[in-house]
């Protein structure tokens, strides 16, 4: 055993210091140092057995390396699919946050129950008849799924040599710790060498592992940022626990584009994914209701339309309030000076409230024109036109600004039976052949003239 050392972490970054210190050298944050025990032994972490789909890393010209795709592990999950760009990769580390009791640990137990193949399920936080209450739950079984409630490193490396298993997953990565770091689990330095040997392991036997990662109060993954840079994939499960939907996004994807995101609907039985949120996000109220608005969305590669809701009202307290469910704040103030400047609408003393239903959050330009419609609706206190939906970005001047992939969003307005979209105009060349009506307006007078007269 080599000398004990002691040093001084930044658990906002991992920088590590000789000694104690107010700041940090590197995030310039104050007050986040704190002392860990550290050894570094001769060996250390996963080492390949003889029986482990182990290779040994050699250099090789760049001209004879082959560029022939790997085949990837496709999920029965099609929204996970999607986001990841068409499955697993082998060798591949992918990281999963999100916020507690979202779904994380139930989405890769369904992953896990699914997947015909041999699969690890290590979990940390909870014991082996949990996670079978959970899988009885889930109604779905397989016998190649084996589950390990274990949090040391070296005892994990153990049973994985000998199950040999085609994925492993971890849940979650500030559980594990590894003995040769002496300090607890879920610090800087013990999260950076728990998942320094997973990686190794992940690339030395090209098998797919996935970590589950918890985050702070601020949305952030907790630990060192640099854990986010070593993996391939960082998703993030996000949405909120008073809805029923869920969407995954990827932050990060090597082995893939970052602009698709895969929705799923929370269910008793678990997690469904949603190939059509378009309809199940639209209100079917058949009444014809003031303050309504859809907005022709893209999400990603995906076309959405989201319902818009708008509440107008005298401000009793004297100051007016601005309230956002799903949209920002700061933009719906500019929307609002918008109107007043360039539309004449004194909204100054009047209390607005928006939403958008479902628990969806949306930071699209194209949804600008859908907000102004909506407010507007609710101020005359008067309905829109039946089956007309808006896509168009107000700029500051109060013109009407195109947005990208109008010609995906106009075909999903159409497929949901939409009449009628109003947007921004735009070269008549790139129209696509529809019977929807495409309605173009250059500013936003136009369509306040339009909708209201």
């Amino acid at each position: 055993m080599s000398k004990v050392k002691k040093a001084f972490f930044c658990q906002k970054c991992g920088t590590k210091h000789a000694q104690w210190q107010g700041q940090c050298n590197s995030c310039k944050e104050w007050n986040t140092l704190v002392e860990e025990v550290i050894e570094k032994p001769a060996a250390k972490g996963w080492t390949a057995p003889d029986k482990a789909k182990a290779l040994t890393s050699q250099p090789i010209p760049i001209a004879a390396i082959s560029t022939n795709e790997e085949a990837r592990i496709h999920c029965p999950d099609q929204e996970l699919n999607r986001v990841l760009g068409g499955g697993l990769v082998p060798g591949c580390v992918t990281l999963l946050g999100g916020e507690p009791g979202i779904g994380k640990s139930t989405l890769l137990l369904q992953i896990s129950l699914q997947i015909p193949l041999k699969i690890l399920y290590v979990s940390g936080e909870e014991s082996q008849r949990q996670i079978k209450l959970r899988a009885d739950r889930i109604n779905a079984k397989n016998d190649h799924c084996y589950v390990l409630s274990e949090t040391q490193t070296q005892k994990i490396f153990q049973q994985i040599n000998e199950l040999v298993p085609d994925i492993v997953i971890i849940d979650s990565i500030q559980t594990l710790q590894t003995q040769y770091i002496d300090s607890s689990p879920g610090s800087v330095s013990q999260i950076k060498e728990c998942t320094a040997e997973l990686i190794q392991f992940a690339k030395k036997t090209h098998t797919p592992v996935i970590l589950v990662g918890h985050i702070t109060k601020d949305g952030n993954i907790a630990g060192p940022k640099v854990m986010e840079h070593m993996v391939d994939t960082v998703l993030h499960f996000e949405g909120d626990r008073n809805h029923i939907y869920r969407i995954l996004r990827a932050q990060k994807n090597r082995f893939g584009s970052t602009a698709e995101i895969g929705i799923y609907e929370m269910q008793s039985s678990g997690l469904r994914g949603v190939n059509n949120p378009s309809e199940l996000l639209l209100s079917q109220n058949p009444e014809h209701m003031s303050g309504h608005a859809i907005a022709s969305t893209m999400e990603g590669m995906r076309p959405l339309m989201l319902e818009i809701q708008a509440l107008v009202s005298t401000a009793v307290y004297g100051t007016p309030q601005r309230s956002t469910t799903g949209f920002n704040a700061k933009r719906l103030n500019m929307l609002l000076a918008v109107l007043e400047k360039r539309a004449g609408f004194q909204l100054g003393a009047k209390d607005v409230f928006l939403n958008i239903t479902g628990g969806i959050s949306s930071e699209d330009p194209a949804l600008d024109l859908a907000v102004v419609a909506a407010i507007l609706s609710s101020h005359h206190d008067i309905a829109l036109p039946k089956n007309t939906c808006y896509a168009a970005e107000i700029g500051l001047s109060g013109e009407l600004r195109p947005v990208p992939k109008l010609d995906q969003r106009i075909r999903e307005a159409e497929k949901l039976g939409f009449d009628a979209i109003i947007t921004a105009n735009f070269k008549q060349k790139t129209l696509p052949k529809t019977g929807i009506h495409i309605i173009m307006r250059n500013k936003i007078e136009e369509v306040v003239y339009q909708l209201f007269g």
